[in-house]
């Protein structure tokens, strides 16, 4: 997995080097206790997704391939709103390891937790608010509480076995899917790029952040803990029906229904186990597969308009990455 991420790091490694290095002033502190937990939480920054998001789509809607400040500043923002979604899902889930560490409410507590990543949020904010275009602020607060949005609603509809898929969208949209779309957006409009180009980097990154996520819920049925390198089985545990659990509840015998139920709502440690084994043998991992495969195909025609350049195969090759890591 690092050689296929260095690979598409490679036509925008000098910026990405540049957003680690706002990232680690901007956030800054004359208090050790602070500048320990942000040292900290840095070990969480693995695939740089968002930011390389981003800058791949100024690079390649910008007629020169050229970068400005504004898309570093902006790389950095949506890293630190990411970093900060990290640390408070943790606590939702009670998560005790991420990226083969301990998180940071394991390590401190929730408290700790919740405050780092007001702290990432406000820092966030702040950064974004040095720059002259409102454009880029409205967009930043409207999808970060569209983003709590998404929280609130999976929360409401935890042990919900009656959940359906329009919800589920729904829910893994405003979680996922637009910080994503943002990203693309803010890249494109950047660099100046027409609103109909907007629009679709936009739907690209919209496509890309749910087949994404799909792919985290599948792995969180059949991931290797070591090889993930976070918490496993948190749905689960958390009643969060995820799209092989709602597909599987709607089409499967019955007594494989009513089974799956059961364990849902029992206490059973090792449920994580037999739910995996339960679901396995049936078509609904796969359903979830095909649905995010589709996704990827509908990201990448959005691309169609765009000159070709690194840039643009980059992006159209991470779009299958989402749906193939295993991490």
């Amino acid at each position: 997995m690092p050689s296929v991420m260095t690979s598409f790091t490679d036509c925008v490694a000098a910026e990405l080097n540049l957003v680690n290095q706002r990232f680690t002033e901007e956030l800054s502190s004359d208090l050790r206790c602070v500048n320990a937990l942000v040292r900290h939480v840095g070990r969480f920054r693995g695939k740089m997704l968002r930011p390389m998001l981003v800058l791949l789509a100024g690079k390649a809607c910008s007629p020169t391939g050229e970068l400005t400040d504004a898309h570093i500043t902006l790389a950095t923002v949506v890293e630190m709103v990411h970093m900060a979604t990290l640390v408070h899902d943790d606590v939702l889930d009670d998560a005790e390891l991420r990226r083969n560490g301990a998180t940071i409410n394991h390590l401190r507590g929730n408290e700790a937790a919740v405050l780092l990543g007001d702290y990432l949020i406000s820092h966030s904010y702040h950064l974004c608010s040095s720059l002259e275009s409102q454009f880029a602020s409205r967009s930043i607060a409207h999808t970060t509480n569209q983003v709590c949005e998404g929280e609130l609603l999976q929360i409401h509809n935890r042990n919900n076995l009656d959940l359906d898929e329009k919800t589920y969208f729904q829910i893994i949209r405003r979680k996922t899917a637009v910080l994503c779309a943002a990203c693309c957006s803010l890249g494109a409009a950047t660099s100046n790029a027409s609103p109909a180009i907007v629009q679709q980097l936009e739907t690209y990154g919209d496509c890309l952040g749910t087949a994404f996520q799909i792919q985290d819920d599948i792995l969180d049925i059949l991931g290797d803990a070591s090889v993930v390198g976070k918490t496993l089985g948190s749905d689960i545990h958390k009643g969060k029906l995820t799209l092989p659990m709602i597909h599987f509840l709607r089409t499967a015998p019955l007594e494989h229904r009513t089974l799956l139920r059961s364990l849902l709502t029992s206490r059973d440690a090792d449920k994580v186990d037999q739910i995996r084994n339960l679901i396995l043998p049936s078509q609904s991992i796969e359903y979830a597969r095909d649905y995010a495969r589709q996704l990827v195909d509908q990201a990448r025609k959005c691309l169609a308009d765009l000159p070709e350049s690194e840039p643009r195969s980059v992006l159209e090759a991470m779009a299958e990455f989402v749906i193939t890591r295993a991490v």
